[in-house]
């Protein structure tokens, strides 16, 4: 090996312990394959399982039972994988999550300009949420979870629902507790306090149904790809409840914008059994991916 290589290689790994704390912190589009669908609008929609993640509020729009087993991958940096499984009757859920992430230190990080890879991590999560409706308008609710690294922290999401015909307004804290871990002895800051505020139009079902929504994080995630703010708009058009389509947009409100486009589809192979897939593209590395899920509504 001749000199310069070992200095390079002496630099890269003194580069990569020296950033091993920048841990890309978990966003709200990292769970629920519909949502993502809608480019992450989803705060005032939350009507199936996953609201035990977007807002636990949602628990009392939902059906008598919703049931869901999620598979999604990450396109950056590496095809990251997160599992998650969760179910809600209403005012009551239970949720399984499993994240991993395998980061990159921030380019030109290393002298050769090359993104040099960070240890791979893996996050799980085991929850329970409550909701208590206030009259016939307000749904106040929150998720209380275990998050297991290194170590097993209690940590809790609230949210909230108003609801005034077809009109619903969505409002989450995420990580109101901020807990500290470390996985494999480097510092998360996967747990930063998140608020996130959505409103949404969702008409009673009937043959052709069409449902919109905008969210608008207010506060900025710092992630190993840039801060992150999201403003995001999506829509979903169901026929017959049997069928969806969905799409949106998101950007980002601070820094760079990176713009990303979502797609994606619904179908019930059964009555109450359906399947459901999305793919986002464009140019924010913290949403691009794929995912596909296992849903039962009844």
């Amino acid at each position: 090996m001749r000199f310069r290589d070992l200095v390079r290689v002496v630099c890269g790994t003194a580069v990569m312990c020296a950033t091993a704390a920048l841990v890309s912190a978990q966003t709200f589009e990292t769970i629920g394959i519909r949502a993502q669908g809608m480019a992450g609008a989803f705060v005032a929609v939350a009507d199936d399982a996953t609201a035990t993640w977007w807002n636990p509020a949602g628990l009392a729009s939902g059906a008598l039972f919703s049931g869901i087993v999620e598979r999604g991958v990450a396109r950056a940096p590496s095809d990251d994988a997160t599992l998650a499984v969760s179910f809600v009757v209403p005012s009551l859920g239970f949720s399984y999550y499993r994240l991993r992430t395998s980061e990159l230190a921030p380019a030109g990080a290393a002298p050769s300009g090359a993104r040099v890879r960070l240890p791979t991590f893996v996050l799980t999560e085991v929850g329970a949420s409550f909701g208590q409706s206030l009259g016939d308008h307000v749904v106040l609710a929150s998720t209380v979870r275990l998050v297991r690294a290194d170590q097993t922290r209690a940590d809790v999401d609230i949210g909230a629902m108003l609801r005034f015909g077809v009109t619903r307004v969505g409002l989450v804290v995420k990580h109101a507790y901020e807990p500290e871990l470390t996985a494999d002895g480097n510092p998360l800051s996967s747990f930063d306090r998140q608020v996130r505020v959505g409103v949404a139009y969702v008409p009673h079902p009937a043959a052709v149904t069409v449902n919109a929504a905008l969210d608008a994080d207010l506060t900025t995630t710092p992630t190993v790809f840039g801060n992150a703010r999201h403003l995001a708009g999506g829509a979903e058009l169901w026929v017959e409840r049997r069928l969806g389509v969905r799409g949106g947009v998101s950007m980002n409100t601070v820094d760079a914008s990176r713009p990303s486009f979502s797609g994606g589809a619904s179908a019930a192979f059964s009555k109450g059994f359906f399947i459901d897939a999305q793919l986002t593209r464009g140019d924010d590395p913290i949403k691009e991916g794929w995912g596909f899920s296992l849903r039962v509504t009844f």
